[in-house]
């Protein structure tokens, strides 16, 4: 006996295409009309109440024609404008189409001359593709469609199904009434909601599966796909009010993002972080060893700041969890508010600012300087201070820094041998170095002294770089001129109530930890963070992570592509290429990273495999995690 297949049925707009056609073909034919966008609207408008079952489809197809006022020779514009308005994750998976075409069919309530063009290069013929037909006047213009047409009525899917009387499972694919009612009338096995282009709640709620993408059809069915595993089953959670372009770039790729605005304890985001892929932080939620053994699916941390040591990354490394952090994006905001504080400090601006918001006013040179010919102590010469280097000289400071390792002066800086010898010669010492935890206290009673009398101190790196008892006496003391402080040995987690010694202190600049904090520092960020989460989801590419090998891999090209990550110990890569050549594996790419602790191994390979050798690559000992990419 032979064994009947599934089919599958399509619809047409708003499924295999991402829009409307006829709302498309209205944008061609109004075009330079005073009243477009009025009949555009109403065009839409009819649509909808058709698809939802509002209003009969018969009456809903009069209307829209009398409305468009097209023209035989509009629908070759019509069929271009379609050709680039195919959904995204359809074109994706161009080539399951072209494997089954004799098994899928296309009934749709638009019509077969912009349909049948379209569909032809996914090699579905005119036979297989059910659609209602124009009518044309003697000069062409589009005046109705066939109403023998069973497809131009009230329910005319149903009936042209039945017409077709298909063997097997039927499976219908389409985004409104007129497709789920052919399950309904007990002609279709299972209707899947197509909500990649629009979700219509009266199709989801009577849907069997709502599906998002092709990809996440072709999973439910275990049919040949583009991705092994459909990103809108990829969680991923952002926290403390991370940018919401980071939650539209990630959106928009397909995953599935939750925002939220705070940050959240360890014990609430061990809860939380259950079934997440994906985890979203900035500075103040803790990733915690506790945390990480509570995310049973976690791939990666994105951490929206440059700072990492809220994250502990030896255990993420561990669990093959890869950290990726934003160390250039916010540079130049934080620079700026460096070069602005300084200027603020040397004019006395804050307390002649607070005199006057007080109602004294008092006019005086005393105190107040320019900053040109000024000497600058930059401490930590990175990306941060590297630019305060060069924006400080053009404003006609004489720099100096000092770094632990060697660094490359720029412009005209110089380097001190010493920290003592930056803080024994500069007017201004301003702070930029690293979050290392050896850098406790950094600055402190011995280091203050050791400044000049008067000079001013910036910390814009580490609340617990800069020891506050020891700066809070030397500004009463008068031993500094002035600071401006901009993290804390202790922030809170959200905005209210704040303290600190240095409250209320002449010629202190307080600012809640703001230096990165700039509408295009965060865009920067919510840009660079989600792609480089996406580059390793979608292609495993690992190129700026903070605790992994870096590699940076091609685009693949018909090939699956296996991410084994494994503890860095003799042997492992002969082990995952016997296994290979075990199930007689045709290798198209192969590379390999490690550091001291661990090894990532990524394999390109034949399209076709048998999938046994998936649990072959997950046994071999010391794998920490195994991921398939298609």
């Amino acid at each position: 006996m032979v064994e009947v297949g599934r089919k599958y049925v399509f619809d047409f707009d708003s499924t295999l295409t991402s829009v409307e056609a006829l709302d498309v073909l209205a944008e061609i034919t109004l075009k330079g009309k005073s009243n477009k966008a009025e009949v555009i609207a109403e065009i839409q408008k009819i649509t909808n109440l058709g698809i939802d079952g509002d209003i009969s489809f018969t009456e809903s197809l009069e209307k829209r024609i009398q409305l468009l006022h097209a023209n035989k020779s509009d629908l070759d514009g019509l069929v271009e404008e379609l050709r680039l308005k195919i959904s995204k994750s359809i074109a994706s998976n161009k080539e399951f189409f072209e494997k089954f075409s004799d098994d899928i069919y296309v009934i749709s309530c638009g019509f077969k001359e912009f349909i049948d063009p379209i569909v032809a290069s996914y090699n579905i013929p005119s036979d297989r593709v059910y659609a209602n037909t124009f009518k044309f006047d003697a000069s062409g213009n589009i005046i109705g469609f066939d109403e023998n047409n069973p497809l131009s009525k009230h329910n005319g899917k149903i009936e042209c199904l039945k017409q077709m009387n298909l063997e097997g499972e039927v499976q219908v694919i389409g985004d409104g009434y007129s497709d789920y009612v052919m399950r309904e009338a007990g002609i279709a096995d299972k209707f899947f909601a197509y909500t990649e282009n629009v979700h219509r709640e009266k199709a989801a709620s009577n849907a069997d599966h709502i599906t998002p993408n092709m990809d996440e059809f072709l999973f439910v069915n275990d049919l040949p796909r583009n991705i092994s595993y459909p990103k809108n089953r990829i969680k991923i959670l952002l926290l403390e009010n991370v940018h919401t372009d980071a939650f539209e770039n990630l959106s928009e790729d397909g995953f599935s993002v939750t925002l939220v605005k705070e940050s959240l304890s360890e014990e609430e985001l061990i809860e939380k972080i259950k079934g997440v892929h994906v985890l979203g932080i900035r500075s103040k939620t803790q990733v915690t060893k506790k945390v990480l053994e509570a995310a049973n699916k976690l791939l990666v941390v994105g951490a929206f700041c440059i700072g990492t040591t809220q994250i502990d990354l030896d255990n993420c490394k561990r669990k093959g969890v890869v950290v990726f952090n934003a160390p250039y994006s916010n540079t130049r905001s934080v620079v700026e508010l460096a070069i602005g504080e300084i200027i603020m400090l040397m004019r006395s601006v804050f307390p002649r600012s607070m005199e006057i918001h007080n109602g004294q006013w008092q006019k005086t040179a005393a105190g107040s300087r320019e900053v040109r010919g000024k000497n600058i102590g930059i401490v930590g010469y990175g990306n941060i201070g590297k630019q305060l280097s060069v924006l400080a000289e053009a404003i006609g400071m004489r720099v100096y820094y000092y770094d632990v390792d060697d660094k490359l002066a720029l412009g005209n800086a110089i380097k001190c041998k010493t920290l003592k010898d930056l803080l024994n010669i500069s007017d201004v010492v301003t702070l930029h170095v690293d979050d290392n935890k050896a850098n406790q206290n950094f600055i402190g009673a011995q280091e203050i002294n050791q400044m000049k009398d008067g000079a001013m101190l910036i910390n814009l790196a580490r609340g617990f770089v800069v020891d506050i008892e020891a700066l809070v006496a030397a500004l009463k003391s008068g031993k500094l001129g002035g600071a401006a402080v901009d993290v804390y040995p202790e922030e809170p987690r959200s905005n209210g109530e704040f303290f600190t010694q240095l409250q209320g202190l002449h010629n202190v600049i307080l600012t809640p930890h703001v230096g990165g904090s700039t509408e295009e520092a965060q865009r920067n960020i919510a840009d660079f963070v989600p792609n480089k989460i996406m580059e390793y989801v979608n292609s495993g590419s690992t190129v700026d992570a903070v605790n992994f090998p870096n590699i940076r891999l091609p685009k693949q090209k018909k090939s699956h592509r296996f991410l084994h990550i494994h503890k860095n110990v003799p042997g492992i890569m002969a082990k995952i290429n016997e296994v290979l050549a075990k199930f007689e594996m045709n290798i198209s790419g192969q590379y390999l990273s490690t550091d001291n602790q661990v090894g990532y191994v990524i394999t390109d390979l034949d399209k076709e495999y048998n999938k046994d050798v998936i649990q072959a690559l997950k046994k071999i000992e010391n794998t920490i995690k195994f991921r398939v990419l298609y």
